[in-house]
């Protein structure tokens, strides 16, 4: 189990306290100009450290030329994370690092590294970790000064040019006149570090039960907002992983509460300004609890991982609503954020022009404009009343009634709204189109791209729409072509760039995507693929004393990394703990299966204390608690059976088909020349095979 650790820091009171923001996103801008200043970051491609390879700060990026460098000059490190489409990174840089006075203090005293966060996200957790440990909360700019070591002696996120230049000098003078107290502090909070990282593996498969979950998910109930969906927050982040785990609960536990939180929160978010009403798309999160008003940043993870909520939600709830958002976002997706290449890019900025939101909020002289006749029903639809005014007399497009009652309520037929949303969407596309659009950052990560792969793979199925599964196929291809070598994958993409080794989430979220790929195309080059890529981690990923698995292979940070807890992105950890699952079941690997086991088992106690940070391994409980079966489908008309199939929420299911004779063990001796069945099958011991699809999810009904 990972234990806490309690840091006391005794000199902690000469430093500014640590001023915690909330952080939204700015717009990076680059001007062609003659520059008084260039430092190193120039020779990178990342978007966030172009962005300060002007400053007269003499940036270096990550490396081992500069740690030592600071060992040899027996100078303090500075360490300043962020992102592209930080907000507060930018105001720091304006109001600071572009500061030639404080520049001068910070390369007189320190060397000074640059870090994008998406680019090194080790570099990102060591660091986060060692500011939780100070403040118990983090943020962006992370900024983190450390011995020639890399131990860290300070931490903090955003800070105005006086307080930065204070915190320099009170820090350095410390280093200076008293070198000894530094180390022992540094000392202190690098234990702390890897502390966090120590996890003591459990084996008793017994707590893996029915009564565990639900006594999981009863904790977690009493912080639900049943009136607005999600969780009782002043900002709302929409959390995929967690209400994809209570929709299966839901399913399979019959609570009918759960089941309509679910729907809850999927509506409100939906028909919130969090929703890109426009032009399809999710921000990032809800700076309110109604989901209102957005932070308008666009990032491909949210986007791709609520592409499979939405699409698994619509097999269960039917709503068209619901098709919709999935159909919105993929237009959004292949309009804004695709690569020529065939790749998708990792973000999108919220400012455009200096200015949060410019580009997706309205006035209403605008609309009026653009609508003409038709504003006033638009204007009731999306709630443009004086009332719901946001900043600068802008508006927000949000719904509050379905479109079922807004119908009803101002006589308009169903089919007549639907036509008239699409013409309101596509005038208003066109007046937004001629505006200055939010900068783009334009890496391609290979583990947020695999999440994308499971978004298309998902609405496949859910919808039949073949041109989904061709994008799933695409975005493969193109990891295989740009960022897969030898065996072995780059973590992210761009033409020209320095190639950074991939982690453990680029592994873990390929695999699972190479496994669901398989379970739609049959194709069994994406299963050889799962298999090369768990083999990779499964080798020099592995952590013996834990039974989890590392961030990353090298040992250039003062801790090793084990990720278990969930945040937006999935736990890589829970995404290998459910592909050695799966993999157990379609090979009948009993190591594979129990090595799964070990891992959950190993996380259980927290899972049950915090399911909301645990939602990932909640949902590999409900495989092992709840009865599991694989489907196997064979014989030549394989194909449309297992499409019939992908239309029902079926989620303790594993599915694999072939149309051909195979001599894997779900497959072996099953394969009927003229005809097609249909297995299903619990630990190894399977029905009699059917030919229907409705009959294989009865024997489901009353295995």
């Amino acid at each position: 189990m990972t234990r806490s650790y309690s840091v006391k820091i005794s000199f902690l009171s000469m430093l500014l306290p640590l001023l915690i923001l909330p952080f939204s996103c700015a717009d990076l801008k680059s001007q062609k100009k003659a520059h008084k200043f260039t430092n190193a970051l120039i020779e990178e491609t990342s978007p966030y450290l172009l962005q300060h390879a002007h400053n007269p700060v003499d940036w270096r990026p990550w490396g081992q030329e500069a740690l030592d460098e600071a060992k040899k000059s027996n100078k303090l490190i500075l360490v300043s994370i962020g992102y592209s489409s930080c907000h507060w990174c930018h105001v720091m840089e304006k109001e600071t690092f572009e500061n030639e006075e404080t520049a001068k203090m910070m390369n007189e005293n320190f060397i000074n590294i640059k870090v994008d966060r998406e680019e090194r996200p080790d570099v990102d957790q060591v660091y986060m970790t060692a500011l939780q440990l100070l403040k118990g909360s983090g943020g962006w700019p992370l900024n983190v000064i450390t011995l020639p070591n890399g131990k860290p002696i300070y931490g903090g996120t955003y800070h105005t040019n006086k307080q930065w230049k204070e915190v320099l000098a009170k820090v350095n003078k410390l280093y200076q006149e008293d070198p000894k107290k530094a180390n022992e502090y540094a000392d202190r909070l690098a234990a702390g570090i890897q502390e966090v990282n120590l996890i003591q593996p459990l084996t008793d498969f017994e707590v893996l039960n029915t009564e565990t979950v639900i006594n999981s998910v009863v904790k977690w109930k009493s912080n639900w907002d049943l009136e607005l969906g999600g969780d009782k927050l002043t900002q709302k982040f929409m959390l995929p992983n967690n209400v994809n785990f209570l929709l299966d609960y839901a399913i399979l536990s019959g609570d009918e509460p759960s089941k309509e939180h679910v729907k809850k929160t999927l509506d409100k978010m939906a028909m919130g300004g969090v929703y890109d009403q426009i032009g399809g798309g999710f921000y990032r999160y809800s700076t309110d609890k109604y989901w209102k008003v957005p932070h308008f940043e666009k990032m491909l993870y949210d986007n791709a991982q609520l592409l499979s909520l939405y699409s698994k939600a619509y097999t269960v709830f039917k709503s068209p609503l619901y098709r919709e958002v999935v159909e919105e976002t993929i237009a959004f997706l292949e309009r804004e954020m695709k690569n020529t290449e065939g790749g998708y890019y990792a973000a999108l900025d919220a400012d455009s022009e200096g200015e949060e939101g410019k580009f997706y909020v309205w006035k209403e002289e605008e609309l009026q404009l653009a609508l003409g006749e038709d504003y006033e029903l638009f204007s009731k639809y999306f709630n443009v009343q004086k009332k719901n005014v946001w900043e600068h007399g802008n508006y927000v497009l949000y719904n509050s009634i379905s479109d079922i009652e807004f119908g009803e309520e101002n006589k308009v037929a169903s089919t007549d709204l639907e036509k008239l949303k699409q013409k309101w969407s596509d005038l208003l596309l066109e007046v937004r189109a001629k505006r200055v659009r939010p900068n783009t950052d334009d890496k391609i990560l290979t583990s947020w791209n695999a999440l994308l792969i499971n978004g298309f793979v998902d609405a496949y199925k859910a919808f039949g729409n073949k041109e989904y599964l061709e994008r799933a196929e695409g975005v493969y291809d193109f990891i295989v072509a740009k960022s897969y070598k030898n065996k072995e994958l780059f973590h992210s993409y761009k033409k020209n760039s320095k190639r950074i080794d991939g982690f453990l989430d680029d592994y873990a979220f390929l695999t699972n995507a190479s496994l669901n790929l398989y379970g739609v195309t049959m194709n069994t080059k994406y299963l050889e693929m799962a298999n090369t890529l768990n083999n990779v981690v499964l080798s020099t990923f592995k952590d013996e004393a834990s039974g989890m698995f590392v961030y990353n292979r090298s040992n250039e940070l003062i801790s090793k990394i084990i990720k278990t807890n969930d945040g937006v992105i999935p736990s890589p950890n829970a995404v290998m703990a459910k592909n050695l699952f799966e993999l157990g079941h379609i090979y009948y690997n009993v190591g594979y299966v129990k090595k799964s086991k070990t891992m959950l088992a190993t996380v259980t106690p927290l899972l049950i204390e915090n399911a909301y940070s645990y939602s990932n391994w909640n949902s590999l409980l409900l495989n092992n608690a709840y009865s599991y079966f694989e489907i196997a489908i064979v014989g030549k008309n394989a194909e449309n059976k297992l499409i019939e199939l992908g239309k029902y929420h079926l989620p303790n299911v594993l599915v694999v088909a072939s149309t051909l004779e195979s001599k894997m063990s779900l497959f072996e001796g099953r394969y009927v020349e003229e005809d097609t069945y249909i297995y299903v099958c619990q630990d190894s011991a399977c029905k009699l095979p059917v030919t229907t699809v409705k009959e294989a999810v009865e024997q489901l009904d009353n295995f």
